[in-house]
């Protein structure tokens, strides 16, 4: 393995796609969860196989999507990030307040994602350098991010539209991200997690960077013997997910053009986490794919939207999701004693 890790090569195509190891994938598994989820819901609902509820679901999904698929790569590198939900509401509120100090829409969204990069560059150097556990690092980043989006507004709503002080083109621009149809029939917010989706597919199926990620989540200690810099790879994988939670933070604002810091995207990061375990990731580190990242979101996202129609309670919503967690958590630590 370690000759394999230095020289950056990856597993053979034959083996990656042979049919015994589709099988044997956990995303077989949540994959007809999710089948016979979807088939129970057709029959308990009427509306849930419309074309108009699914699209919802899509949208409803995109969000926590993206947030998950950063996720993937910090699990798979052995860590994990509590403070998505704090960088999300940070993000996004930053880049409504500049969208409203008259910014141009393209300088305010680089200014709302380099606040994420910046926060998951800080999550970063904690859990290698300063060499504090990521749970910890992370939990009390949640905190300090959360206290400065407060600072930030003072407490107070941040709304983006024209009367606020936003350019019409920008506030139209803007708000065409979150709640815009492309041909008129599918969610942009969709759009844009497809599109983040294949790209960190290509990323960690076909990559060097990937392989790395995946090298130093399996054995840090094995991959700093090949050669990679295990800290980098990590410290890259929590930007990573500060920037998609940013971005996610921000489609969420132009979706619902108003947000406030004490409530914007608050708990988000349990969603995300069980969402990632549910579709394979392992909370020790090494595995996990995109594919299994989707499926665990449309998981999650359609036991939502079924409970919903079937008028389920919220407080009942909330308990069965915690069941969710449990027992994917569970699965992953069975399968990991069993490996082992």
């Amino acid at each position: 393995m370690a000759d394999v890790v230095k020289s950056g090569a990856r597993a053979p195509t034959i083996d990656r796609f042979s049919l015994a190891r589709l099988l044997r994938a956990r995303e077989a598994g949540v994959l007809v969860a999710l089948l016979v989820l979807c088939v129970f819901l057709s029959i308990a609902t009427d509306g849930f196989l419309t074309s108009t509820n699914l699209l919802n679901i899509g949208r409803q999904i995109s969000l926590l999507g993206i947030m998950a698929v950063g996720m993937t790569f910090v699990l798979i590198a052995g860590e994990v990030d509590l403070s998505v939900g704090s960088t999300y509401a940070f993000s996004g509120l930053a880049t409504g307040m500049l969208i409203i100090a008259g910014w141009a829409l393209l300088p305010a969204l680089a200014g709302g994602l380099l606040t994420g990069a910046a926060i998951g560059l800080v999550n970063g150097v904690l859990s290698t350098y300063v060499r504090l556990p990521s749970l910890i690092a992370t939990l009390g980043m949640l905190s300090v991010v959360r206290g400065a989006a407060l600072i930030m507004t003072n407490g107070e709503p941040v709304t983006v539209n024209v009367r606020k002080g936003a350019l019409p083109e920008v506030a139209d621009a803007f708000s065409f991200m979150g709640q815009g149809y492309l041909f008129g029939v599918v969610p942009m917010q969709l759009i844009f997690f497809i599109i983040i989706a294949a790209i960190a597919w290509i990323v960690l199926s076909y990559t060097n960077f990937g392989f790395r990620v995946l090298a130093v989540g399996g054995s840090a200690k094995a991959a700093r013997g090949s050669g990679i810099h295990v800290n980098s790879v990590k410290i890259y994988a929590f930007i990573l997910m500060g920037v998609l939670a940013a971005f996610a933070g921000i489609l969420g604002l132009a979706f619902l053009p108003s947000g406030q810091a004490g409530r914007t995207g608050l708990g988000l990061e349990l969603d995300v986490i069980a969402a990632t375990i549910v579709g394979g990731a392992s909370l020790s580190g090494g595995e996990g794919t995109i594919l299994g990242t989707i499926l665990g979101v449309l998981i999650i996202g359609v036991m939502r939207n079924g409970l919903v129609l079937m008028g389920v309670s919220p407080f009942v919503q909330e308990l069965m999701i915690g069941l969710v967690i449990i027992i994917a958590v569970g699965i992953d630590k069975w399968t990991s004693r069993k490996a082992s």
